[in-house]
């Protein structure tokens, strides 16, 4: 069994001894989606850190749209504990990168496709290439595409 989805049931149990509602119900919900990632497809198959980092970071994605929705409905109990339930989860994923470290990144990797010969807004593909494995779970793409977008016009 994976290091992170064996803390998260370790963390489920702790928090049904504890009687923490939102925690076990947001642990619960999760490890659920990842047994579904698990067994879908042709065969069964054990899921790696990585790939449970990137389910956490789907649900916690699902949270934030959700509470959005909410809120735009007048719904604020619900909102407020979706949000509840997204930072249960981000504690589980790597801290955010920083708008100066994105930058920075996002620098670099438009450096190094200057250098194969990649120039202006048609090298956002291969700038994209090479700064998604460095940001993996640590920006939104959307975030991401931004940065390079404005790197590539500057």
């Amino acid at each position: 069994m994976t290091t992170l989805k064996s803390r998260l049931q370790d963390d489920l149990t702790a928090a049904i001894k504890e009687r923490d509602e939102l925690r076990s119900a947001t642990l619960r919900m999760t490890l659920s989606a990842i047994t579904n990632e698990e067994v879908a497809g042709k065969s069964a198959r054990e899921l790696s850190d990585d790939e449970v980092q990137q389910i956490l970071a789907r649900e916690t994605k699902k949270r934030r749209e959700a509470a959005e929705a909410f809120e735009n409905g007048g719904r604020t109990e619900q909102a407020e504990r979706e949000r509840a339930e997204g930072e249960v989860l981000a504690d589980y994923l790597p801290k955010p990168l920083t708008d100066e470290e994105l930058e920075a990144l996002v620098a670099e990797a438009v450096a190094e496709a200057k250098a194969s010969g990649a120039e202006g807004p048609r090298a956002m593909g291969a700038v994209m290439k090479i700064v998604n494995p460095k940001v993996a779970g640590r920006a939104e793409g959307g975030r991401v595409a931004a940065a390079v977008k404005k790197q590539l016009a500057g």
